[in-house]
């Protein structure tokens, strides 16, 4: 339902900025807008917020359906269609939003921060790539100006990730009296790769996120990697650092980490410093097991099964289970070939063990994500063809997204397999564990973020070795069953160590203090 506008609310205690909402729209056929809510944690996290607060949720109209919702009531969408939330939508001009999303966003930055580029050929910034800045820049300021109009003096603003990394500092100067954090859901490249940019972009990239008084991110190697970007490009601007190595200074948790680069007339309330911290997202557990016991979740479990077969003795097969986008990063051809590798490696494996492997269209109006999806399904093909039988199909590939499907795959995992070649966590590495009825072994690579907080229990892998991730699938094939079962409580425990409501809580009341 889209309701015509009322009356302007009240300004906002908290609010919360993303590229993506919590709702989208699509037209029906009798003209009327259908409305879609999403999840994660930004919607978890605002619903704990509670009454006490005001808050409002700014964030881009991403489709014509979305745009449509915008005119029709002036950006301000039915509390109906939004689980109660205030959102206010902007509706960008869809060349600008293009431009500045597709573009420099996922085209530029993400490469940057996930280091993807084969650099004898690209990237290379010349005209175009000005115009599509200028788009970038035009999209965080429409961003930095609806924060401004929407928060009460003294507000907090929770920016999130890469696509708004100007806004912080547009924002402060718009209005100096707010705290305005910015969080990374990406890596962050290190600093020699970082300077691939041009260097006034590197330089209007790291003053626009330094204009937030915290900054958070999901490891310290990736806060360390921001921090060195920042001392090699700004040196010129002034900028110190304050870091103690063994995490102590200033009674906090972060060790008081921080930045300083003069605001000018617009210190804010931190005086020009900028917090560094890290918030490391986690599973919702309570979420996940609720929603993994449902009854489509078991129908597709009972599917799964058949596709998966019995051996030929009449056991039941084990699994490797993969869930991914098909994003670049996510690494999904190299695991596949590791998956043939230890076919061929240890043939006793043939009939006995299915590699469950989901890979989601993602950013389809890329022609190289096209072509890496089509890429993932002919390697796929591929090994069925040289390796399976009749009664055996070795990768069972599915690319149609289905929830409920990744639940009950998530069920029957004996190992899962996450071998990003770059990730800022990797949330599935998180969410398996939690749920396998097998006590799954975890293969997980030492890129991802997760890592950090997962290695001591996982198998790790160097996400580009073939051989050694063949080598670490059949180690946690055999895995005694008391080691794995040991492993298996300990990763789950620390998976949901910080569920998405309290990582969204973390940092907003760190922001306040």
């Amino acid at each position: 339902m889209v309701t015509e506008p009322s009356v302007t609310p009240a300004p906002a205690r908290v609010l919360v900025a993303s590229n993506r909402g919590p709702v989208s729209y699509t037209r029906r056929d009798d003209g009327t807008l259908e409305a879609r809510r999403g999840g994660g944690g930004l919607v978890s996290g605002l619903s704990a917020i509670g009454s006490d607060d005001d808050a409002v949720w700014v964030c881009a109209a991403l489709g014509e359906g979305d745009r449509e919702a915008v005119r029709r009531t002036e950006g301000r969408l039915d509390p109906a269609d939004t689980g109660g939330q205030r959102v206010r939508m902007l509706g960008i001009e869809p060349e600008v939003y293009a431009a500045a999303y597709n573009d420099i966003a996922n085209s530029t930055l993400w490469f940057v921060h996930h280091m993807l580029y084969q650099t004898p050929l690209e990237p290379s910034f010349g005209p175009e790539f000005r115009e599509r800045w200028a788009a970038y820049e035009t999209y965080n300021r429409a961003f930095a100006e609806a924060l401004a109009q929407e928060a009460a003096e003294g507000a907090a603003v929770l920016v999130q990730d890469y696509h708004l990394a100007l806004v912080p500092g547009m924002l402060r100067a718009l209005r100096p009296d707010l705290r305005i954090g910015h969080f990374s859901h990406t890596p962050w490249a290190p600093a020699e790769y970082f300077r691939l940019l041009p260097d006034d972009i590197a330089e209007r990239l790291l003053l626009g996120m330094l204009g937030a008084d915290r900054l958070g991110f999901l490891t310290w190697r990736w806060a360390g990697a921001f921090k060195e970007c920042a001392r090699s490009v700004l040196a010129d601007h002034g900028l110190t650092a304050h870091w103690p190595e063994d995490g102590a200074g200033d009674g906090a948790e972060d060790g008081g980490r921080h930045l300083t680069c003069p605001r000018g007339s617009a210190p804010g309330p931190s005086g020009g410093r900028t917090y560094l911290a890290v918030h490391g997202l986690g599973a919702d557990g309570d979420f996940l097991r609720e929603r993994a016991h449902r009854p489509d979740v078991a129908e597709r479990m009972a599917t799964l099964r058949g596709q998966i077969g019995v051996t030929p003795d009449g056991a039941d097969r084990r699994t490797i289970v993969r869930v991914d986008r098909t994003e670049l990063s996510k690494n999904i051809v190299r695991g596949l070939l590791s998956y043939r590798q230890l076919l061929l490696d240890h043939p006793e494996w043939r009939e006995r063990v299915v590699h469950v492997a989901f890979a989601y269209p993602s950013r389809q109006d890329l022609a190289i994500y096209r072509a890496y999806t089509e890429e993932v399904q002919r390697v796929a093909d591929g090994i069925n063809a040289e390796l399976g039988t009749p009664g055996w199909t070795p990768v069972v590939l599915h690319v149609q997204d289905d929830f409920a499907r990744s639940l009950a795959a998530y069920r029957m995992a004996d190992v899962a397999l996450v071998n990003p070649i770059r990730d800022g966590m990797n949330l599935v590495a998180k969410e398996i564990p939690v749920l396998s009825e097998r006590a799954c072994a975890l293969v997980l690579s030492r890129e991802a973020g997760a890592y950090a907080e997962l290695g001591e229990d996982a198998l790790v892998v160097n996400p580009y070795d073939i051989n050694a991730t063949a080598a670490a699938l059949h180690e946690a094939l055999t895995m005694p069953t008391a080691d794995r079962t040991d492993r298996a409580k300990r990763l789950a425990a620390a998976a949901t160590a910080l569920p998405p409501q309290r990582w969204f809580l973390d940092q907003l009341e760190a922001l306040r203090a």
